[in-house]
Formats: structure tokens, C-alpha cells, sequence
């Protein structure tokens, strides 16, 4: 029976060791994924200072590399009023574009244009006279062979 209670007391111990070693042990954190950085600045620019200052700070060397990431895709991503801005200069040139090609156009049809009061006088051969009332012989009719 001694034999029974001293390992039933040293089972018990060591169950309170390892639960006591798991319970201050620090938890595992995920590392913040680039999304979740990107929607958050305030993490992100606290992640990045971490990085950039102090290596042995950082949580994770996957939290530094997400932050990187989250920065380079936010500025890869334009700027609403710059967007704005470029559409407004494209359009814009294009206007510019096509009222080139429209004056460009009308050059040309002024240059094809025909103006009936400045063309050359081309000298018209009269036409036969008709025949005129003097003349009292009948017309004569031709005949047409089949």
C-alpha cells in the first residue's frame, strides 16, 4: 500500500509540474497576415518601428515580413484623387486629340472642296439648231431594218 500512495502522490506532482509549466508558457500568437495590417495602420506602422528599431522586439520575423508586404501593396494602390487627377489629363488630351484630327479633317475637305463659281470655263460646242418653221418639207422617218 506504500508502494500505491507514494506513486499516486508523485503522478500527482509531476501533473501539477507540467500544468504549471503550460500555464507560464507564453501563448502562441499567429502572426498578423498583410490584410489584416493593411486595414489596420496603427498595428502596422507599430509592427514596421518594431522591425526597423529593435530585430529582438519583433514578435515574429513572419510579422516584419507581412508589414513589408502590407506597405508595398498600399502604395502599389493608387490614390483616389490622383486617379482623378489622371483621368481629368487623359480626358482632357484626348479632347485636345480629337480637335486636331477635326480641324485636320476640315483642312482637307477645304482643300477637295469644288467651288462651282472659280472652276476653269471649258468652251461649249453649240448644239445643231433646231429646225425652223420655214421649212415646209415633211420630216423624214427612217426606217429600222429586223
Amino acid at each position: 500500500m506504500q508502494n500505491s500512495i507514494k506513486s499516486i502522490i508523485r503522478i500527482a506532482c509531476t501533473s501539477v509540474a507540467v500544468l504549471a509549466s503550460m500555464a507560464c508558457s507564453p501563448r502562441h500568437i499567429a502572426p498578423l497576415s498583410v490584410t489584416d495590417l493593411m486595414e489596420d495602420r496603427v498595428t502596422l506602422d507599430g509592427v514596421l518601428m518594431k522591425c526597423n528599431q529593435n530585430q529582438a522586439k519583433a514578435r515574429t520575423e513572419s510579422d516584419c515580413l507581412n508589414a513589408r508586404i502590407a506597405i508595398d501593396r498600399l502604395a502599389s494602390q493608387s490614390d483616389p484623387v490622383k486617379e482623378a487627377k489622371r483621368t481629368e489629363d487623359f480626358e482632357r488630351s484626348r479632347e485636345q486629340l480629337r480637335m486636331t484630327q477635326e480641324r485636320q479633317r476640315q483642312e482637307l475637305e477645304q482643300k477637295n472642296k469644288v467651288d462651282a463659281y472659280h472652276l476653269p470655263v471649258v468652251p461649249v460646242e453649240p448644239s445643231p439648231a433646231p429646225p425652223s418653221a420655214n421649212d415646209s418639207s415633211p420630216p423624214v422617218a427612217r426606217e429600222s431594218s429586223p
